[in-house]
């Protein structure tokens, strides 16, 4: 698609709804999010190209003394920007180069480039997950942070897991935040909310094993620490579902109860706990590397 014309004006109405689309009621009113950044908006016009509606990039309004005019190319403000209009422009994304000022208008944490995405595109049914040789999910209840939701799909992405499932009440991951925190792997990875009876459904259909990644354990069944379930090579093979809790609360017992197998990360250290984007990492990581080291 062709660049436009350079948007000057950060009160005009189209740069009030992408700012607005901050708000969940606006995303779900426009049907639309947004894109922050220089990494994610690269990878979602590298990765999900047909999710992306419109890129705004910052120019330069002064170069040599001279002011930008639609005359001119647009001189875009970095080159980290200008290549990544390069690539929008080769998936036909609709290109609208915009003054500093508009980009701070429409986010303060763009750093100079942002862009709109399609909702209804970047939905995923669970149904349509995809699972690799030796499927791993990494399942997320209650997740309530903004960037502990980002971190963990970025983590679960690290893993090489096949999806990510938002159990129950989780924050909404079009949420600016999240996208941000993700660092681009929402857009690398599917990202599916559902609830707990669905999920164990899903699972049971599949022939997944659930493991809850838990301290304590329940009635009177203990976790197996980490190290020993690396060190069995059934479970390491076994097709699974990593289930994490809330922040502050863990896994209810009721859920606990629900999964076939626990685990926990051992604490060497004076440390009283990991707190969920670490243990989800460490754990993910863990169980990828064992599975691949299994393999060879």
């Amino acid at each position: 698609m062709p660049i436009t014309r350079t948007i000057d004006n950060a009160k005009a109405e189209r740069v009030r709804r992408v700012a607005d689309l901050a708000s969940r009621r606006s995303r779900e009113r426009y049907g639309r999010f947004l894109i922050e950044g220089p990494q994610a908006v690269r990878e979602a016009v590298s990765c999900r190209p047909d999710t992306v509606l419109d890129l705004y990039a910052e120019i330069r309004d002064m170069e040599d003394g001279v002011p930008h005019d639609d005359a001119t190319p647009p001189r875009f403000a970095n080159d980290t920007i200008a290549a990544i209009v390069s690539r929008a422009e080769q998936e036909g994304v609709y290109v609208h180069p915009a003054t500093a000022a508009v980009m701070r208008r429409i986010s303060p944490d763009c750093q100079g480039i942002a862009a709109v995405g399609d909702l209804e595109r970047m939905q995923t049914d669970v149904q349509d997950v995809r699972f690799g040789e030796r499927p791993l999910v990494a399942a997320f209840w209650q997740v309530r942070d903004p960037g502990n939701a980002g971190t963990v799909i970025r983590a679960a992405d690290a893993a090489g897991c096949d999806a990510v499932i938002l159990l129950d009440d989780c924050v909404d991951v079009f949420n600016p935040k999240v996208i941000r925190s993700t660092a681009g792997s929402l857009f690398h990875i599917p990202v599916v909310a559902m609830d707990v009876a669905a999920f164990f459904s899903w699972t049971g259909d599949n022939g997944l094993a659930t493991v809850a990644a838990d301290v304590y354990g329940v009635d009177g069944k203990a976790p197996v620490e980490l190290p020993q379930a690396l060190a069995d090579r059934d479970f390491i093979r076994r097709s699974k579902a990593v289930v994490f809790g809330n922040e502050a609360r863990g896994l209810e017992p009721g859920l606990l109860r629900r999964c076939d197998s626990m685990v926990r990360v051992p604490l060497y250290g004076k440390a009283e706990s990991l707190n969920l984007a670490t243990s989800a990492a460490v754990l993910l990581m863990s169980l990828a590397m064992s599975s691949h080291i299994e393999k060879m």
